[in-house]
């Protein structure tokens, strides 16, 4: 039996809720206007790539609310 970790680069919509303490219901709305990390849809499942939630997290980081533009 090998010693490395079998944890998946990949999580549903509850597991990017957990990982990212966003909402499911947020993940759900992004997917529908656009804005959100990008996700991989086969038949019903969605999966997000843990990379990637952390590569969209770093895009949201501002400096002042001047700099945000929505």
């Amino acid at each position: 039996m090998s010693s490395e970790s079998t944890a998946s680069p990949y999580c549903n919509t509850r597991g990017a809720s957990t990982h990212t303490g966003f909402s499911a219901s947020l993940f759900e709305k992004l997917r529908v206007v656009g804005g959100g990390p990008p996700f991989i849809k086969v038949g019903k499942a969605v999966r997000y790539k843990l990379a990637d939630l952390d590569k969209w997290l770093e895009g949201q980081k501002h400096g002042s609310t001047s700099e945000y533009a929505a």
